[in-house]
């Protein structure tokens, strides 16, 4: 049996605020000494479950979504304002598509199935990096092979993986899971009975890692 501290974090990779609150999550864990005695376990949480596999034009989808393209970039702005303070570098103008996130978060699903929680902790950060700050179609599989081979999984077994249907069934269970829990923003953080929402600063998710032990 594990002595480690089980954080389980309900997130989305295009979700910029989940971005800054693993930022804030990974500050807390050095603030409390904590690193080496946590095990993190990512839901699945689908902000745009609807968009095509292929995603949709950034620019399209965030001036249909917010009214104008004008506003969109003033939103950008203020994430890019508070990812800085936390270490989270975006280069949203290297962002062509806002991308169904769905694949991505049964690669994790696969890379859970491998046993190794160090390199899927890697992989989960590869693909943030990847979206944020190269501004890569996190929902192409040909992407998504490429970071998983990077972090140093087998790219025959992902695509496999990808092209099939494993993973599927236990994403969107987890996604029914977190809505019937109540969760209806991300990120999520729950620690034991202790839960909190939104990209808290470090000192609240230390208080939540501290309250576990």
């Amino acid at each position: 049996m594990s002595d480690l501290l089980d954080v389980h974090i309900t997130y989305d990779f295009v979700c910029p605020w989940c971005w800054i609150g693993h930022h804030h999550l990974r500050a807390a864990l050095a603030q409390t000494g904590m690193g080496d005695q946590v095990s993190l376990h990512f839901h699945p949480f689908e902000l745009n479950p609807g968009l095509p596999p292929e995603g949709i034009a950034r620019r399209d989808y965030r001036t249909r979504k917010f009214g104008s393209w004008e506003r969109s970039l003033a939103l950008d702005a203020q994430v890019a304002q508070a990812g800085e303070k936390a270490g989270a570098v975006f280069a949203f103008d290297k962002m062509e598509v806002t991308p169904n996130s769905r694949l991505a978060h049964r690669l994790i699903r696969f890379a859970e199935s491998q046993g190794d929680a160090a390199r899927k902790v890697h992989l989960h950060d590869a693909i943030y990096s990847a979206y944020f700050q190269q501004g890569r179609n996190i929902g192409s599989p040909d992407v998504l092979v490429d970071i998983a081979e990077q972090q140093g999984y087998a790219a025959a077994e992902v695509r496999a993986f990808l092209a099939s249907n494993e993973g599927e069934a236990e994403v969107m269970a987890e996604e029914t899971q977190a809505h019937q829990d109540g969760i209806d923003a991300v990120p999520h953080f729950r620690v034991g009975l202790n839960d909190v929402s939104g990209a808290q600063p470090p000192a609240v998710l230390a208080q939540l890692l501290m309250a576990g032990r």
